[in-house]
């Protein structure tokens, strides 16, 4: 994990910067897919399709080397409470897609980690120290700046947005439990499931047969894309540690903001890009501060 003679990063983590960047090219485009979709069809087809795509894609991909092993969890009621969750996040945020821009969306998803630090007090029994406090404070000021309540930004969409991160947050702190018991195929398998199953009772009362032979293609991309996107999350993460891993997960605003421009002709103004940047500064500053401390032995919580 550590740089090599010279100064140079070792390939593993070049590896992960280069998982990273890939998933933050697929994730964005799976919610500008999301995005466009749930424009012309309902919500429900929309969430269904984005985790049967997901599911089909995973399975496709690791159930030939796999079989039913892929299947077999040691925490049966983690990985479904996990599901539920993730299921709960993606809905609330493809639903608030058609109110807000997409970066915008993106840059309040920006606050899980900091969502993820506050969770973890309650959640993992973890010590945060004034200064990580003071960070998650200066970033949800970061969001105030972009949501700017009363002005442009739907109320309703950026609540949905913030439930989401929420969630995502939760998902995050479950995915650390489940780590120590399945394999990352298994846990990528089971994040679809829960949704997939609630979706499929749901779609025979609320769904369009497509109307152009390439939103079919839409459908199948939405779902694939986010599934390898999740993926490749997971494998940067195990390349290299998150501090050197998350600055990079933050591009996922550059690729969100170029999809909302040459798709949708809207562009961020500059007290969002100037909130983002808050918010992305808090994100990181944690992240480096999580690592000092957990590389440090007998340290205070700070």
């Amino acid at each position: 994990m550590t740089p090599e003679p010279g100064g140079q990063a070792s390939p593993t983590v070049l590896r992960g910067i280069a998982f990273m960047l890939l998933a933050m090219l697929l994730l964005p485009s799976m919610n500008g897919i999301a995005k466009y979709l749930a424009a012309e069809y309902p919500m429900i087809q929309v969430v269904w399709a984005r985790f049967a795509g997901h599911l089909a894609a995973m399975v496709l991909l690791f159930g030939p080397r796999l079989g039913l092993a892929l299947f077999r969890t040691r925490r049966p009621r983690l990985q479904l409470l996990r599901s539920t969750v993730m299921f709960v996040s993606n809905t609330a945020f493809i639903t608030a897609l058609p109110l807000m821009q997409l970066a915008i969306a993106s840059a309040v998803m920006f606050t899980t980690p900091l969502l993820v630090t506050a969770l973890s007090v309650p959640l993992l029994g973890e010590k945060v120290g004034w200064r990580r406090w003071s960070a998650i404070l200066v970033g949800f000021a970061g969001t105030l700046v972009i949501v700017r309540p009363g002005g442009e930004v739907a109320l309703t969409g950026a609540l949905l947005v913030l439930l989401s991160a929420a969630c995502f947050a939760f998902y995050q702190i479950l995915t650390r439990r489940l780590a120590a018991f399945d394999s990352p195929e298994t846990t990528i398998v089971y994040t679809a499931l829960v949704a997939f199953l609630a979706m499929s009772l749901a779609l025979p009362f609320d769904y369009r047969l497509p109307e152009l032979p390439w939103h079919y293609l839409l459908f199948a991309a939405m779902g694939a894309l986010g599934g390898l996107g999740q993926y490749f999350v997971v494998k940067a993460l195990s390349q290299a540690p998150a501090s050197v891993i998350s600055p990079f997960g933050y591009g996922e605003l550059l690729t969100a903001a170029t999809i909302g421009y040459l798709v949708f002709g809207a562009l961020p103004d500059a007290l969002t890009w100037l909130g983002a940047a808050i918010v992305v500064a808090s994100g990181i500053y944690i992240a480096v501060r999580e690592t000092r401390l957990g590389r440090t032995s007998g340290s205070t919580a700070a």
